[in-house]
């Protein structure tokens, strides 16, 4: 008796190779260093400090929609179809699951709790520590200045422009969608952490996180901190409980902050 893709479980995954593994960070990694390093100062030359702000946040986005289109990619290759119910299995799109018996259980959404907590206090205290010693060991990783968006934002004359501007609050939530949902966790503990024990035995979780934070390239100088949180508080709980909605929460958590003060921005309350 054939299984229906909406009657198929959780379960045992046919694994990568290291190879292919590899392959798949690269095809995630490399365009976006590409974007970062070599098309946005092309695209951003002599333009102003929010119009090069922008222009980077638009090829960031493009970076991560092709993570999710890579993504899909791979999905089809493997299971012959993009059908809600095959695309939920495969990437882990589930109710997290009792890591003893492995049913779905709804008081293991508590956990988000305290990883959401944990995962606040390390962005700020743990990780900038990991970036700063990072940086103070090669100070060539460091942040050009031309890259930060945070101190052109400060800019009275930068936010006087925004006011009213809402494809801008617009471009900003279409980048968090494909950062915390469709692209990075998709790939990432979606498309790779089912697949990666077969390689990584049961350290499987530990070389995810070392991979979604590495492939930072676009980005080097937040690297060790990406690594650490990558870790703990999104592969891990994505591991242990089988759902890569625990990840997707608690990822999605970093733009409470930004998508607000984006907000406020257009709406000239700052």
């Amino acid at each position: 008796m054939t299984t229906s893709a909406s009657q198929k479980v959780v379960g045992p995954e046919e694994q990568y190779s290291l190879a292919k593994i590899l392959g798949i960070w690269v095809a995630a990694a490399l365009p976006m260093a590409l974007l970062g390093w070599v098309a946005h100062p092309a695209l951003a030359a002599n333009s102003g400090p929010l119009a090069s702000g922008v222009i980077r946040v638009v090829l960031m986005t493009v970076g991560l929609i092709w993570q999710f289109v890579l993504s899909m990619i791979v999905v089809y290759r493997e299971e012959g179809d993009l059908r809600w119910a095959t695309i939920r299995r495969r990437l882990w799109l589930v109710k997290p699951r009792d890591p003893k018996t492995g049913k779905p259980r709804g008081r293991l959404w508590l956990w988000l709790i305290p990883i959401i907590v944990l995962l606040a206090a390390s962005e700020f205290v743990i990780s900038p520590a990991l970036n700063g010693l990072w940086i103070r060991i090669l100070p060539f990783f460091a942040e050009p200045p031309q890259f930060a968006m945070g101190p052109v934002l400060e800019s009275p004359d930068v936010q006087a422009q925004l006011v009213g501007a809402w494809w801008f609050l617009a471009l900003f939530v279409v980048m968090a969608v494909f950062n915390t949902i469709l692209g990075e966790e998709f790939l990432f503990r979606g498309v790779l952490l089912p697949k990666m024990e077969g390689a990584f035995g049961k350290w499987d979780w530990v070389a995810n996180g070392v991979l979604m934070g590495a492939y930072h390239w676009h980005q080097p100088w937040g690297i060790p901190g990406n690594i650490f949180v990558a870790i703990l508080f999104f592969a891990l709980p994505a591991k242990r409980f089988r759902s890569n909605w625990m990840t997707i929460i608690a990822h999605s958590m970093q733009y409470l902050l930004t998508i607000p003060m984006i907000l406020a921005l257009v709406l000239g309350l700052m």
